[in-house]
């Protein structure tokens, strides 16, 4: 570490050698030293995130891999507060100079100067590092992982048992990626921590048809820690749910459009929570007045049988994370508890904004991105009803087993795409049914969830915002929604 006595006008004049390949407690003393120069220079609070990425994904068409596309980055990105105000600059230079030159036009963007010459320039005292990477294993996850060979290899052989197990297909589609993630926190509030994610994703797409009849299915799978994910992924129990439901909806009726009561699926059913919901309780929301539940802590938003949770600590899940990209650590966060709304997500940034506490949710795609609240692992916690008792509770319905594409507006409007439907008859699913559309508005849909069964599952997902795209989980158990707009023909 450099004297504490340091003078802003031998800052040009110093030299650091961190380790180039890894983010180790070499970085400690530049990073220490541009956060004194940060504060002295009059920021409220400054930040700096570094990044390796390693990314990698692999897409088979029939029986061609079409499609190899690699990616590796490094970057860090510089945050820097004066008051509620904030902005945001990042750089793929990770010498001293260069993070020393993002964090000059941070300040200036602010209205900051660095100090005069003869003014002193106070190290900021981090915290031992915290890291996760060493504490949990991580450091051979890269190499563990499956070769760029492997990965062709698996994806051919799943859509050769998926070409077998289909009827009229069109097209066959596996897809796989892997992205490794080595990231740094420091902070001048003493945050100093590492960790290195490892995530995963593999699955088809079938396209069948028969003349005018058409369906399209998909199924993925997610995980966040294990180098054998796609070793072990069993493709063709995979293939045998996609090519039978493809087969059921091929020759579906349409849906008849109206208001019904309907069940949604667990697991990817909860996307609807996720759009509808869940992004309407990130501080981001009410920074931009684009939630009607800003005002609303402590009252009743949901059905009483409704509690939900969002946090990052599931084994393996899609969102699970030991620190947030602000270096704090993740936990449990109860977003709703029997209808009546208890938290919201909150980065630093939402937090000094709106008065809601940090959660452990600042998040960003890459380090070009500045932090913002974000979902982790999402889902509504499981009820006292069973599965059966809630099909029992409809007379006539439709069953929303399978999830497509929806889009959502800024205030919890939303519309989605229902892959895979049944007609619900005296209590029992039938008939399968194409083409449905769930129309609706959170905080009418939130009340009219009224039951919700014990198999909570989750299921992996993909979510955009303002600090770009991040993986994430959606989930449920079963649940009944007492009425909602179903569009078709």
């Amino acid at each position: 570490m450099q004297s504490t006595l340091l003078l802003s006008k031998e800052l040009p004049t110093l030299h650091y050698t961190s380790t180039p390949d890894r983010f180790d407690l070499t970085w400690e003393a530049p990073l220490s030293t541009l956060l004194g120069l940060g504060r002295a220079a009059g920021a409220d609070f400054v930040e700096f995130f570094l990044e390796r990425e390693n990314y990698i994904s692999c897409l088979a068409e029939d029986d061609t891999i079409t499609s190899i596309s690699p990616r590796l980055s490094t970057g860090a990105g510089v945050r820097v507060f004066r008051g509620k105000a904030d902005c945001y600059v990042s750089t793929n230079d990770l010498s001293f100079t260069g993070l020393k030159s993002a964090l000059e036009k941070g300040l200036s963007i602010l209205g900051l100067q660095l100090p005069a010459p003869a003014a002193y320039i106070p190290e900021i005292n981090l915290e031992p590092l915290r890291d996760y990477a060493q504490l949990r294993g991580k450091e051979g996850w890269l190499a563990a992982c499956s070769s760029m060979r492997e990965m062709g290899e698996v994806l051919l052989d799943a859509n050769a048992a998926l070409n077998l197990k289909a009827t009229h297909i069109q097209s066959r589609r596996a897809t796989y990626f892997r992205d490794w993630q080595e990231v740094l926190v420091a902070s001048s509030d003493g945050t100093f921590a590492r960790d290195i994610r490892l995530t995963q994703s593999v699955g088809y797409n079938l396209l069948c048809a028969d003349g005018a009849h058409r369906s399209s299915i998909g199924d993925r799978v997610g995980n966040t820690s294990d180098p054998n994910f796609l070793r072990s992924w069993d493709f063709n129990a995979s293939a045998e749910e996609v090519a039978q439901v493809a087969g059921q909806m091929l020759y579906a009726d349409y849906v008849e459009s109206g208001i019904y009561p309907i069940v949604m699926a667990n697991q990817f059913g909860g996307v609807i929570f996720h759009e509808a919901c869940g992004h309407l309780l990130e501080t981001t929301q009410i920074e931009q007045n684009t939630t009607p539940f800003a005002d609303k802590k402590g009252e009743k938003i949901a059905h009483e049988s409704l509690t939900a949770w969002d946090e990052g600590l599931s084994a393996s899940a899609f969102g699970t994370i030991d620190m947030d990209d602000e270096g704090m650590p993740v936990q449990r966060t109860l977003l709703i508890e029997k209808g009546i709304l208890k938290n919201f997500l909150a980065d630093r940034a939402g937090s000094i904004r709106t008065g809601h506490p940090r959660t452990g949710s600042g998040r960003r795609q890459n380090y070009t991105y500045a932090a913002a609240s974000r979902m982790r692992n999402t889902y509504i916690a499981p009820g006292d009803h069973s599965t059966e008792d809630i099909f029992a509770s409809i007379e006539k319905g439709i069953y929303c087993k399978r999830m497509g594409g929806g889009s959502v507006g800024p205030t919890g409007q939303f519309n989605f795409s229902v892959d895979e439907a049944y007609l619900i008859e005296n209590g029992k699913p039938t008939k399968p049914l194409k083409g449905a559309i769930l129309i609706g508005e959170a905080k009418e849909i939130m009340n009219k969830i009224s039951m919700c069964s014990q198999d909570l599952a989750l299921a992996p997902g993909f979510c955009g915002s303002i600090s770009g795209s991040i993986y994430t989980t959606v989930g449920q158990p079963h649940i009944k929604v007492d009425s909602i707009t179903v569009g078709g023909r």
